[in-house]
């Protein structure tokens, strides 16, 4: 599988494209001056507690109080109240946890009504950024994201990810880790640790403990809602986070990006640096390569699979519904279970694409074309679960319910990704009206007098549709030539295809528009 990243730079922000074999799969935005990325880390403010919700709302400095739901404190919770209540006493000044006493674990049925109360101060990270109308989710299970390993303060215990399978790696893995990581720090090791050596993990490490000592020198200092420590951007996190050998390519059209994206990757990965390439052609990047139109094909409520099956995507605040539709497709009247089998595998393919492309999360069901042999329903759902495998999200998957529709769940950290496909009509407007053809001519002829008469224009040009262009040249007494003798200037007409029926402009002699 060939991966590449499209980097596109603009004022309002950066977009990154994700393409597997020349497909888009993912599209993310990040936008200028995003002060709510998932990872930030800020000093909140208990504004309210609610018992029946055994939750809080903190303040954050977002127009909406953020939630933080008792079971996102995190097992220590009581060792980072402690801390930030010394360190902002001035009575502790060690930047690493070496000489702090850590605090009893909290009881996972507990109310957070006996740990928090209102106007505590209290650092918190984002879970999940503002969605709609609601504010950020919290956790104050605080960790910082490297590349090979996660820090976890106030604990001591070493996790390896589960997909490292080999256990002399795990060993290995673990033994190195236990070497350099400070005390009253745990670390989770990540996937993309397996047969890294000692100096790569360690640095990355260092690095981790290097953020954390900046969390210490400015928590402090740190007024409330403020924010104490800032995720990387959005192209570094996922760079961070999915970069691998598969990489072919990552393009850039923005000069002073494209410098720290090139050292970023140096620094994580150096043979890689060379992948990194400045786009410097005359068109949009996007439109070069491809994106721009498949973005539009994709983004429909309509999603055309390429046998001729379609689908048909609705969005509701928390509930997806995807139907699938066997559309012009032939059917094989001999084996029909068969060829719904086809298609709803093609379509589970895309749907698949779909989540990701679109960062659909909450609830999914899907509602494949029916199937009556149970092997092939479970074929089906065996080969949706495979796709699946490819995204980051977390997600779980239901078998098909005796209606036989699929059910999934798909975790949601950032606003749904919309793009709006339709355009508006120029012809009118939106309205699904237009003006009167018979008043068109009166329209051309009172701008021209305008133009001729007020502005003085000398060499003017009429660009219109082909069909206008034959009517004002038809005959020997045309409207051209009624013009040549009203005004004694030649009036030069052109037809311009692209243009809707009732569409003129007028051009001066310098072929620019002339503006009415």
């Amino acid at each position: 599988m060939v991966k590449e990243l499209i980097i596109n730079s603009s004022p309002s922000g950066v977009t990154i494209a994700l393409l597997q074999d020349k497909q888009l799969v993912e599209l993310n935005t990040e936008q200028v001056n995003n002060n709510y990325a998932v990872g930030d880390i800020y000093m909140g403010k208990i504004k309210k507690i609610m018992p029946g919700l055994n939750a809080a709302f903190v303040d954050v400095g977002y127009e909406k109080d953020a939630f933080l739901h008792y079971l996102d404190l995190g097992p220590q919770v009581q060792s980072l109240l402690k801390l930030t209540k010394i360190v902002k006493n001035g009575s502790y000044r060690d930047k690493l946890l070496n000489s702090f006493r850590l605090e009893a674990d909290i009881n996972k049925s507990g109310k957070i009504s006996e740990l928090l109360s209102r106007n505590m101060l209290l650092p918190v990270q984002i879970a999940k950024e503002p969605i709609s109308t609601k504010g950020p989710r919290l956790s104050s299970d605080i960790s910082i994201a490297g590349r090979f390993s996660v820090l976890v303060p106030f604990s001591d215990v070493i996790s390896i990810s589960k997909k490292i399978k080999s256990n002399t790696e795990r060993n290995r893995l673990k033994k190195i880790v236990e070497s350099i990581k400070p005390k009253n720090f745990g670390v989770i090791i990540r996937t993309v640790s397996e047969g890294k050596g000692v100096e790569e993990l360690q640095k990355d490490l260092l690095d981790l403990i290097d953020k954390w000592e900046r969390f210490s020198k400015k928590l402090p200092h740190t007024e409330p809602s403020k924010k104490i420590l800032g995720e990387m951007g959005r192209t570094s996190t996922i760079l961070r986070d999915i970069l691998n050998a598969d990489f072919t390519n990552i393009h850039i059209q923005d000069p002073s990006l494209y410098e720290e994206i090139k050292t970023y990757v140096h620094e994580i990965s150096p043979e890689m640096d060379k992948i990194v390439r400045q786009y410097r052609g005359k068109e949009p990047i996007f439109e070069h390569f491809g994106i721009e139109k498949q973005i539009k094909s994709a983004f429909g409520r309509t999603v055309n699979l390429p046998g001729g099956a379609y689908l048909v995507i609705e969005h509701t605040e928390a509930l997806h519904v995807i139907d699938v539709n066997s559309g012009n497709r032939t059917a094989n009247t001999e084996n029909q279970d068969q060829n719904a089998l086809m298609i709803n595998m093609e379509a589970a393919k895309e749907i698949a694409r779909q989540l990701r492309l679109r960062d659909m999360g909450g609830i999914v069901v899907i509602d494949f074309i029916d199937m009556h042999k149970p092997q092939n329903r479970k074929e089906l759902f065996d080969y949706l679960k495979e796709q699946m495998l490819l995204d980051r999200a977390k997600h779980t998957i239901l078998p098909p319910s005796k209606f036989g529709l699929v059910q999934l769940t798909r975790q949601r950290v950032r606003p749904e990704m919309n793009i709006v496909t339709n355009e508006k009509c120029p012809a009118c407007d939106g309205t699904g009206e237009i003006k009167a053809s018979i008043i068109l001519m009166d329209d051309i002829e009172n701008n021209l007098n305008y133009i001729l008469n007020e502005q003085n224009e000398k060499n003017v040009t009429l660009c219109v549709h082909p069909y206008i262009e034959a009517y004002i040249k038809k005959g020997l007494y045309s409207c051209q030539w009624k013009w040549f003798f009203k005004y004694n200037k030649w009036i030069t007409v052109k037809p311009s295809p692209s243009y809707y029926l009732t569409e003129f402009h007028f051009l001066n002699s310098k072929e620019e528009e002339i503006k009415l």
